[in-house]
């Protein structure tokens, strides 16, 4: 006999007044005491927000309370055989489940939360992904999310929860291009910073914390990112408006594999051109919180 459909609910903790304060209240406490935070902003508006390495289910937790302490409702996937354990699944549809059927006969449920997040988009809902889709490792990530965001014509939204720095929330507003390709390695490279409850589960690898970067490395960065195409020194200093751009500074960036140097002809001559790599993009959306193509 055929279960009954599980539907995504309008109303939720987040809507709430007295609940949703005193939980406020009592995860603003607990954030203070254990030394956790969250990012500094939130964006506005709807988006479709993935998290990542999701490693353990405490990561939902920190999602939740990050949510919380910064007054935004949240809508996050989850395994529907959880959803349907009395009590714990009703527990979960109130604080934002959306019931994902893993199975084959769960084909059309990309269409069924495409068109709840198309009724909602208007508000301040963030809808929140998990790429990877389980706790155990992975080699690569779904790409659900990306056509959901794609179709309904929203932003992704890059939120952490960062085990060894603390630090749970939205740290980029991510605008999708025409190149589904570019978008996912840009956002992957973005997460081999984030460390993950149990990293030797986590894909993307965790390759350490982010490089040291000035504010000048970082107006380099974001300038070769507006440029797009590989650029000279001179060019560089020009976009990022230098009076000067010193060698030594695009080395350090070459080094620490944000820059890599491109030999190409131009009037018959040999000149040196810089572009940022794939590490260089994912490092890139740490240090802004959203960047215009």
């Amino acid at each position: 006999m055929a279960q009954p459909k599980l539907a995504i609910r309008d109303k939720t903790v987040f809507d709430g007044i007295f609940v949703k304060s005193l939980l406020k209240f009592l995860v603003v406490g607990w954030f203070k005491l254990s030394g956790w935070k969250t990012t500094p902003t939130a964006p506005e508006g709807a988006g479709i927000t993935i998290a990542a390495p999701h490693t353990s289910n405490w990561d939902i937790i920190y999602a939740l309370a990050a949510a919380m302490i910064c007054d935004i409702k949240i809508y996050f996937s989850i395994k529907e055989s959880w959803c349907r354990v009395p009590v714990i699944g009703s527990l979960i549809l109130w604080f934002g489940g959306i019931p994902i059927n893993r199975s084959s006969n769960g084909q059309g449920q990309v269409a069924l939360i495409r068109e709840f997040v198309e009724k909602h988009k208007g508000e301040r809902i963030f809808f929140l992904f998990t790429p990877e889709g389980t706790r155990g490792k992975v080699n690569k990530w779904k790409t659900g999310f990306y056509h959901v965001a794609k179709d309904c014509g929203l932003p992704i939204f890059l939120a952490q929860v960062d085990y060894r720095t603390k630090v749970s929330g939205v740290f980029h507003t991510y605008q999708l291009t025409d190149d589904k390709e570019a978008d996912i390695l840009a956002i992957q490279a973005s997460y081999e910073r984030i460390y993950g409850r149990n990293p030797n589960d986590q894909y993307p690898e965790y390759c350490g914390p982010l490089p040291s970067i000035s504010e000048k490395e970082a107006r380099i960065m974001k300038a070769m990112y507006s440029l797009k195409e590989a650029a000279t020194q001179a060019e560089i200093a020009a976009k990022a408006k230098f009076e000067e751009l010193s060698s030594e500074m695009l080395d350090y960036l070459i080094e620490k594999g944000i820059l890599e140097e491109v030999k190409i002809i131009r009037n018959d001559k040999e000149v040196s051109t810089y572009r940022l790599t794939v590490t260089g993009n994912g490092c890139l959306l740490h240090l802004s919180p959203t960047l215009t193509h």
